[in-house]
């Protein structure tokens, strides 16, 4: 009976062990990442689960609203701080990789035991144990980014492997959120039970990947976009416009998405969908914005060989389009619709910056610019929820103000895409 019952998970192991490892990713490490990704994605997934029970549907709107402006402001702070200091950290242990990594796991397994005791109260030590989970998760984010690199099979292009990771991470989330509403089902404390179950997984998995994620030959530090040339301060360097408008354009997706995050969560609250509970509008806006995340993925791998600059401002147009529509005829199927789209437009739009650090940052540098995009996408994704928790609960004009966010996008960066795209790639300078 026991080998009966064995023999299910054990073959769906050996299905998802071929699709990670296939296309040579299994000899060249890709693989191993993938997984460890995938693990990584399910654990933070709980942990939202558990939050979002006690800092948002336990308590009245008006109190909530303060909560996560709390969790918000604990969060951006720190991270205006840490912006300049992450990456430059994780630049001086780059023989340390497999260990970082480790230690971010490791420190999410830890807080997820600490908030598990504090969760049932909702008492304020959550909040700097949220903020803990938030900057470790953050920090896993920059180093697999500046490892992707180092894994890559023959001939195989980065935005596909990005897309791939992404993809796994994405399907991961999926199966931990009914697995997590369950366990919630159990007491509030168990979905963090599950997650420090899985980071400690994620730890010994860190230990696993290759030994060539640990070498840093040939890398050298990038630097800001307009900093001096004798400036020695780590960061993304002038390697042409094509990189900066598009660090721009993702900059303001991301902060639509930290927008409609939050606007729609609290405005879904109070004024649900047509014929449809609070909880039911919310969870169709999640899956929406779920499946158009997956979908963008996809279709980033397809279209690898397109131009990244005139993806970005399709995807931008594609977003304004959507808002602005959705602003004039306000409706339960546009507020799908943007979901939906913002979903894809922040997929495609972040495989296509991928595409571009790539093709226009010398490998030299590569690992260190994607370092620090990753970190200004954080603070672009808090600053648009800030904003979001803020406006009053009005769609029409939440749906308004997430117009002028791709706006403000496609007015300063669209131009530098479209004439990078007709010149073609630039030669950037090294430091």
């Amino acid at each position: 009976m026991a080998r009966a019952a064995g023999r299910p998970p054990a073959a769906l192991a050996r299905r998802i062990r071929r699709a990670t490892h296939a296309q040579g990713a299994g000899e060249s490490g890709l693989g191993k990442l993938i997984e460890l990704h995938a693990v990584n994605s399910a654990g933070d997934m709980l942990i939202t689960i558990a939050l979002a029970s006690t800092i948002f549907f336990s308590v009245p709107t008006g109190e909530a609203r303060g909560r996560v402006a709390l969790y918000l402001l604990v969060t951006m702070a720190p991270f205006a701080l840490l912006a300049p200091v992450i990456g430059p950290l994780l630049d001086r242990i780059p023989h340390g990789r497999r260990f970082a990594m480790a230690g971010a796991m490791l420190a999410r397994a830890l807080l997820a035991i600490t908030m598990a005791g504090a969760v049932a109260g909702g008492g304020l030590e959550l909040y700097p144990a949220a903020l803990g989970v938030l900057v470790s998760s953050k920090a896993y984010n920059v180093v697999r980014s500046a490892v992707v690199p180092r894994l890559l099979p023959p001939r195989y292009p980065l935005v596909k492997a990005n897309s791939r990771v992404t993809l796994a991470g994405l399907l991961a989330t999926g199966a931990a959120a009914p697995i997590g509403a369950g366990l919630h089902q159990l007491g509030p404390s168990y979905p963090l039970y599950g997650a420090m179950a899985l980071f400690v997984l994620g730890t010994f998995l860190s230990f696993s990947l290759a030994p060539k994620v640990d070498s840093a030959k040939g890398e050298r530090k990038a630097f800001l976009a307009g900093e001096s040339v004798h400036r020695r301060r780590p960061g993304l360097r002038t390697v042409g416009v094509s990189v900066r408008s598009g660090l721009v354009a993702n900059s303001c997706v991301r902060a639509l998405s930290g927008f409609l995050i939050f606007f729609l969560a609290f405005l879904l609250r109070e004024e649900p969908l047509s014929g449809m509970s609070a909880s039911v509008s919310l969870g169709l806006v999640a899956v929406a914005a779920g499946g158009g995340n997956a979908l963008g993925t996809a279709i980033g791998a397809w279209l690898k060989e397109r131009a990244p600059e005139m993806i970005i401002t399709t995807v931008l147009l594609c977003a304004l389009g959507a808002t602005v529509v959705a602003a004039a005829l306000y409706s339960t199927v546009m507020v799908a619709v943007v979901a939906a789209t913002a979903g894809i437009v922040q997929a495609l739009g972040k495989l296509s910056l991928d595409a571009l650090i790539q093709r226009d940052v010398p490998e030299q540098v590569r690992t260190s610019a994607f370092a620090r995009s990753e970190t200004l996408m954080q603070m672009s994704w808090v600053v648009g929820g800030a904003i979001g928790i803020s406006l009053p609960l009005n769609g029409i004009l939440g749906m308004a103000v997430g117009a002028a966010l791709i706006a403000v996008g496609t007015l300063t960066a669209g131009r530098g895409l479209l004439s990078s795209a007709r010149r073609g790639s630039p030669h950037p300078r090294v430091a």
